[in-house]
């Protein structure tokens, strides 16, 4: 007669055995009418006994889980669940969870303070420009008010934009741009055509927080490599491509999001060479380009788009409310993202949003707001690093533009328990570990320094 003890053992070993199944029709690794792996082979995989596996199946089976086909085996039963993109990770800690601070940042009222968004104040953009170009929208062809946009997206946008990546190095006409609803978007489409379920994608670590959301909800496999002052750890990088053989690499190269690093020439060259031994496409998000005094080396143009794939939006410095993103690839690739394009959005990005940041880019007063935006952004940057010092956080680099600082905080803080009590103080932080893949940074905090100000200061000085 078995013990207590052994029942007990054989219980918790049942039910990881049908854990493990709850998480596969989780995952969508077995849907709905799949069949179930066989009792042998699935006991040998679990190291459980056959007989473990029999009453797991067999409980799945009473909750309606799974049916039995008497002399077939079991299969998924009934409807797929739907997807809870919350479920496809470990369970976070809601100060460090994406989905929640990208909630927070988003549905903030006036009155929040948010240092850990995304984006800059209104008054920081060229809201004037954009209300100009919104009042010549207003007697544009009706056509433009209406109508679907073109397959490929506002063809006097995508020359601006081909004219702008010659001035850096990077060949490649209009026809081989294609613009599309966002940045965000931009990179869905291309995760839709290049990966299948299960590939594995390689990114930064740190990186920003909304491509590990994304590529969870492509049922990627992520790798991350850390990422130094100058670039991703090339030793680190070599070693995962050698072991994981990734089919993507995500990464920004200009003032790298989150820490503000930027690509040095000597990584730049052995991430390509890395890339090309072992057949790695690279995405290069250049959302941050416009904020750099002089360009630093892009991949892209390194690689002439032949690996590399260039995305990009305007809502940085632009308008987060105008949204407008790109992408830039080889000929044969850009068709095949325009039918994907039509298949799943009919058509390129809002006539009326192309129209709006063409108009805006046109306009001879952007330059101007760039170059009035480094110099802002650069005080503001000393400005933010001299207030933080004396409260022990301390960046990791001085970037070289952009609104981002990537700070350690003072030994021994948690930057998720920060967080909280900033949350309960009206104050929205970006905590380390939300950027984090292999949740290595908890002593680290991204600050927006564009929306720092003196109260925020004060709830810092008081919190640590």
């Amino acid at each position: 007669m078995a013990s207590v003890v052994e029942n007990e053992r054989r219980g918790t070993r049942t039910s990881a055995v049908m854990d493990e199944i709850r998480r596969r029709i989780a995952d969508r690794a077995l849907t709905s009418g799949e069949k179930l792996p066989s009792i042998r082979r699935f006991a040998a995989a679990m190291k459980v006994s056959p007989s473990t596996v029999v009453e797991a199946y067999d409980r799945l089976a009473a909750e309606g889980l799974i049916r039995a086909r008497p002399g077939s085996g079991f299969y998924v039963a009934g409807a797929q669940p739907p997807l809870a993109l919350a479920e496809l990770q470990p369970r976070l800690d809601r100060a460090i969870d994406p989905f929640w601070v990208s909630r927070q940042s988003l549905d903030a009222g006036p009155q929040m303070l948010r240092p850990g968004c995304g984006w800059l104040p209104p008054d920081w953009l060229p809201t004037a420009a954009l209300r100009r170009a919104v009042r010549a929208l207003a007697k544009a062809d009706d056509a433009v008010l209406t109508d679907y946009g073109s397959t490929r997206g506002q063809g006097g946008l995508r020359a601006l934009l081909a004219r702008q990546f010659a001035s850096e190095g990077i060949v490649a006409g209009p026809d081989q741009i294609l613009l599309t609803g966002s940045g965000t978007q931009a990179i869905d489409l291309v995760c839709r055509f290049l990966l299948q379920p299960g590939d594995t994608v390689l990114l930064d670590d740190p990186c920003y927080f909304n491509f590990q959301a994304l590529l969870r909800a492509h049922r990627a496999t992520i790798v991350s490599v850390p990422y130094t002052a100058s670039g991703s750890d090339v030793a680190r990088f070599a070693e995962a491509v050698e072991t994981h053989r990734p089919r993507l690499y995500v990464t920004n190269s200009a003032i790298h999001n989150p820490t503000g690093a930027s690509l040095s020439p000597q990584t730049a060259h052995r991430i390509l060479t890395l890339a090309a031994a072992h057949d790695l496409i690279i995405v290069e998000d250049d959302i941050f380009a416009d904020f750099e005094p002089e360009p630093s080396p892009r991949l892209a143009a390194l690689d002439g788009l032949a690996r590399v794939v260039r995305i990009g939006s305007f809502s940085k410095t632009l308008s987060a409310s105008v949204r407008c993103g790109y992408i830039a690839a080889r000929p044969d690739w850009i068709e095949g993202l325009v039918d994907l394009q039509v298949a799943t959005s009919f058509g390129g990005p809002s006539p009326v949003a192309a129209e709006l940041v063409a108009g805006t880019l046109h306009d001879g007063s952007y330059r101007k707001h760039l170059a009035a935006l480094h110099l802002k952004l650069a005080k503001r940057r000393r400005d933010m690093t001299a207030m933080l010092e004396p409260l022990g956080i301390r960046p990791f680099v001085q970037p070289r533009g952009g609104y981002y600082l990537w700070c350690s905080l003072p030994a021994g803080q948690d930057a998720s328990v920060l967080a909280k009590a900033a949350m309960a103080e009206g104050v929205v932080l970006a905590p380390g570990n939300v950027f984090s893949v292999a949740g290595t940074a908890m002593g680290m905090m991204r600050f927006n320094v564009a929306q720092m100000d003196s109260d925020v200061m004060d709830i810092l000085r008081r919190l640590l």
